[in-house]
């Protein structure tokens, strides 16, 4: 009874001991650097919005928020990097549908559960996706492709930013409802994949539309369609790709903020605050509404309850795709 009582007693007494260290750190933080891991390559959209964000959160919070770029296995590696992060407020991963929604759902084994291994922290904002092509592709509309595609199949061959993100849904979805047989070309990023769409080594790319807009703009390249179901307002000449046929065809991609499971409460909150104050601010809001972003920001908890509709809504979709990965 003793022994049982003491321990008892010294377990509360632990936790009261721990409980002003935890409150101590949440009043002190932030007191270094934060490290916001986006987990594809640079160049693409998830990089640049991330950095617009990075260095907003930066002069807000007094303290650097570094971009680190760990990209690999559709943002697998980067994401998987996090969850094992000290839970401390100070390793964070700029998260998107695919590393907490996609990836999950179409690997045989996660490296991570996007759910049990990651805090909520706060939901940015979703983009549209759009299917471009090189210049010397002849098809100037989404019918004039598919026709193009079933005439040649081997001359045809589309890029994404790599395995298990929405580009690569988009392509796999489009080849399912138009009857193609495209080949998928991953890369470590939509950054690497424009380069060499631009430069003429792959035809055909579903890209996240921020990505594409300046090329587009330039003529660099020719969209064909947005993946969204109704048209972008700032490129409203685009049409979709349900008007152009594919009816009931969408996909979209979306951004959010986790921290590794077990950070502090306090933290979380923190830095959700923060985030929010930041997606407040009219200039930044002006630059992500350049790159055709639909600002969304939540708290932790909504950003919770997200995540899981997402993979409920997104699991027979990926299923009836048959993409898995190993």
């Amino acid at each position: 009874m003793f022994t049982s009582r003491r321990s008892i007693v010294l377990g509360l007494a632990a936790a009261a001991a721990l409980f002003p260290a935890v409150q101590a750190s949440a009043q002190t933080y932030p007191n270094k650097s934060i490290t916001m891991v986006v987990p594809f390559a640079a160049g693409g959209s998830t990089d640049l919005v991330a950095r617009i964000l990075a260095q907003k959160l930066s002069e807000q919070m007094g303290v650097s928020v570094v971009v680190e770029n760990r990209a690999g296995a559709g943002g697998n590696l980067g994401a998987a990097a996090v969850a094992k992060a000290s839970p401390d407020g100070y390793t964070v991963l700029y998260g998107t549908i695919s590393t907490h929604t996609l990836n999950p759902l179409m690997a045989k084994k996660s490296a991570y559960d996007p759910v049990k291994d990651f805090e909520p922290v706060a939901l940015v904002g979703s983009i549209p996706n759009v299917m471009v092509v090189h210049p010397s592709v002849p098809a100037k509309n989404v019918a004039e492709l598919i026709a193009a595609a079933k005439a040649e199949p081997a001359k045809y061959s589309y890029a994404s930013s790599g395995i298990a993100t929405p580009l690569h849904l988009s392509g796999e979805m489009f080849n399912k409802m138009a009857g193609t047989q495209m080949a998928h070309v991953p890369y470590r990023g939509a950054g690497p994949a424009m380069n060499d769409l631009v430069g003429g080594q792959v035809p055909v790319m579903f890209d996240n539309l921020p990505t594409s807009v300046e090329q587009i703009k330039a003529g660099k390249i020719r969209a064909l369609g947005v993946t969204t179901k109704e048209r972008v307002k700032q490129m409203p000449d685009i049409p979709t790709l349900d008007e152009q046929g594919l009816k009931g065809y969408e996909t979209y991609s979306w951004q959010a903020v986790f921290a590794p499971a077990k950070t502090p409460k306090p933290v979380v909150d923190k830095l959700n605050a923060e985030i929010l104050k930041a997606l407040k601010d009219p200039g930044l809001l002006t630059r992500l509404d350049e790159l055709t972003m639909t600002v969304t920001p939540s708290s932790p908890e909504k950003l919770g309850a997200f995540v899981a509709e997402q993979l409920a809504t997104w699991a027979p979709i990926t299923k009836a795709t048959g993409v898995q990965l190993d």
